[in-house]
């Protein structure tokens, strides 16, 4: 029997133990715990785990403490002299602190500058930063969660999670630990003793060994999650194993002019070697696309500018994966029939990174092919679309895209958030643009899409779209985050 496994027992036999850091100060929790699930498994004692959220000084903290804010030091040093602090002096007066007390001071009203000077604004002045930081030190809190948030702001102050236990008497209680047999052994069964023998109880509940594996990424999960919304739909996927396509399916085929913005290199990545793509095998087509960015066709009237191969041979990483979507309605032109498709895969933009923003990010893409669309049916098809996922509320919002007319912004409505957000976009694809490949006439087609970052970040919490993918990124995050379902909604 170990000595904290007897410290234990005989503190107990005394009464009840409230708060195990006070009984046994020299433990640390994982010690104490291990004894305690020990002595629980034996039915020797019964015990609670409480855990409580306590703000602890930094080293910062602590030196604020016992010398005073950066401020109030900078205030005492200007108190010294008859005219003030000269400003050139606050650094080898207060050192690194000099410019933290200084900002804090003037924000306070303590000082103010007067030619190359600072003097004193206030006769008389509170350290309420060190009393604050005092209260802290000996509770462990502070009243005013306002400035709790100033003090964690200034990283002044941190928040530890402390574990301690509440342990009582179990049925089996004793002073020493009965010793059982955890095995039958070939003596044992030879001499009898198994007869009178205590063995150690089972535990059917304990859990085996986690074994080591793999584990899916939470935007595969949500991925696949897409994946069965559309199948269910009666969608079929299209490829998307191509990055680098030419910037005539990235953007002419959809009717992107060649001087828009979305085609300057602060937009786009252009692959360096080989810069170019082939010409397309179907030349007719390229020429009515040629046609109808030049002079119109179809009942457009065009862009009106030199169209140049040069640019449309041009190859990009694509930005978006309705470069696909392009080849596939080209494809169907060959026998236009009712089709649906749907895609999900990387895209590529040349934006700068931040909390919401990657230079690479991952796209959902639906398209219906059928006869005498209209906007009515898109419409309608995005509310029951969403709804697969629990979204429920939505509003659309008119807006522009080069390859569609008219263009739907999507918003849901985020009960967290309390306000309408963009969810995605939609619209019906041009004229031009269908009837360009061959397809009829009447054969419309609707297509809408939104990343698929933004409902992942939303099902696990996530603000920093840099802790979702790259280097920052949590094994522990990944390995242990269940599956999600979409129909429990988004908000």
């Amino acid at each position: 029997m170990s000595d904290l496994t007897t410290t234990v027992l005989k503190t107990l036999a005394e009464g009840p133990i409230a708060d195990s850091r006070v009984a046994f100060p020299a433990h640390t929790t994982a010690q104490l715990q291990g004894t305690l699930q020990s002595l629980a498994g034996r039915e020797m004692v019964t015990y609670k785990a409480v855990e409580e959220d306590k703000w602890e000084l930094t080293e910062e903290g602590k030196e604020i403490v016992s010398l005073g804010s950066h401020e109030y030091r900078l205030y005492e040093e200007v108190c010294k002299g008859l005219e003030g602090l000269e400003l050139a002096d606050v650094a080898s007066k207060l050192g690194a602190s000099g410019k933290i007390g200084q900002q804090r001071a003037f924000k306070n009203g303590w000082v103010k500058k007067e030619g190359s000077k600072l003097i004193k604004s206030s006769d008389s002045v509170t350290d309420k930063t060190a009393e604050d930081l005092k209260t802290i030190e000996s509770t462990g809190t502070l009243g005013d969660a306002k400035e709790l948030q100033d003090l964690k702001k200034r990283k002044l102050i941190t928040k530890v999670k402390q574990v301690w236990f509440e342990i009582e008497k179990g049925p089996e209680f004793a002073l020493t630990v009965k010793e059982y047999a955890t095995d039958v052994t070939t003596d044992m069964i030879q001499s009898g003793a198994w007869k009178d023998a205590a063995f150690k109880p089972y535990n059917f509940a304990a859990e085996g060994v986690q074994p080591q594996s793999g584990a899916f990424h939470p935007l595969n999960k949500v991925r696949e999650e897409f994946r069965q919304i559309f199948f269910s739909l009666g969608f079929s996927e299209m490829p998307t194993n191509q990055y680098v396509d030419s910037g005539f399916w990235n953007f002419d085929t959809l009717f992107v002019p060649q001087k828009h913005p979305a085609r300057d290199l602060q937009d786009t990545f252009y692959v360096k070697d080989p810069k170019e793509a082939g010409l397309p095998e179907d030349m007719e087509y390229w020429n009515n696309v040629k046609k109808v960015h030049e002079d119109g066709a179809y009942g457009s009237i065009g862009y009106r500018y030199d169209w140049k191969p040069e640019e449309a041979q041009k190859l990009v990483l694509r930005t978006h994966t309705t470069a696909v979507s392009a080849k596939m309605l080209h494809q169907l032109a060959k026998d236009p029939k009712p089709s649906k498709l749907f895609s999900i895969d990387r895209v590529f933009r040349n934006e700068a990174v931040d909390a919401t923003h990657l230079a690479e990010f991952h796209q959902v893409e639906g398209v219906v092919a059928d006869y005498n669309l209209t906007l009515g049916d898109l419409i309608g098809f995005m509310q029951m679309f969403f709804s697969q996922m629990g979204v429920k509320q939505l509003r659309f919002k008119p807006a522009y895209n080069p390859y569609t007319e008219p263009s739907l912004e999507i918003f849901s409505w985020h009960e967290g958030l309390g306000k309408w957000v963009e969810i995605g976009n939609s619209g019906m694809f041009r004229p031009e643009m269908l009837e360009a490949m061959g397809l009829p006439k009447d054969l419309r087609v609707h297509g809408w899409g939104l990343s698929l970052e933004r409902p992942t970040m939303i099902k696990y919490g996530v603000s920093n779209i840099r802790e979702l993918l790259g280097h920052k990124v949590s094994l522990d995050f990944v390995e242990n985050n269940p599956a999600v379902r979409l129909d429990e909604g988004l908000n």
